[in-house]
């Protein structure tokens, strides 16, 4: 089963807009730190701890913004997360599963850089890891930024999602010299 990425995108858009109407605009990247301080609070015990007046916070700056977050996580957010997570999981069961995506792998990737599975996840997880490094420093997310920003007709949206075009395209034309 072949899903067109134009219906894919129309698909995204309406969950974005059904997010946005019924509950809150999405982002995620901050559940990353709350991942983080979850594990670092049950790893080190008072990491995130209780003030007199009942506020969570904590003594490491970056964990403090989120200290709420990382005490009570089962909120919308990380829900949300992990269902992104699932949806994946699931996407990738239908389709056969990742052995059948390593079948199915992209002519243009292969003549580009070869067959190896190894490579084409790792360089996934490296451009992953970059986009949520810089979307943290930037104190948002690509989801935050671009979709729900956009969504809500911002200005620092639409700028942002001029930036990742402008600099995606001549990255991929970099990248992607060769024709399959």
């Amino acid at each position: 089963m072949v899903l067109d990425w134009k219906l894919g995108g129309v698909a995204l858009g309406f969950v974005f807009f059904i997010a946005l109407m019924l509950v809150k605009p999405v982002g995620v990247s901050t559940q990353f730190v709350v991942a983080d301080g979850i594990i670092a609070n049950a790893l080190v015990d008072g990491v995130i701890y209780q003030t007199e007046a009942g506020q969570w916070t904590s003594d490491n700056a970056y964990l403090a913004q989120s200290a709420r977050r990382v005490a009570q996580p089962m909120n919308y957010d990380f829900l949300f997360v992990l269902a992104m997570a699932l949806g994946a999981g699931l996407s990738a069961w239908l389709r056969g599963g990742i052995g059948a995506q390593e079948r199915q792998m992209p002519a243009t990737w292969r003549a580009n850089f070869g067959a190896a599975p190894w490579k084409r996840y790792g360089l996934a997880f490296a451009g992953g890891f970059i986009v949520l490094f810089a979307a943290r420093l930037a104190d948002g997310c690509t989801s935050g930024h671009m979709m729900s920003g956009m969504s809500q007709t911002a200005i620092s949206g639409f700028i942002f999602a001029a930036g990742v075009f402008a600099t995606a395209i001549p990255t991929a034309l970099i990248l992607y010299k060769k024709e399959a």
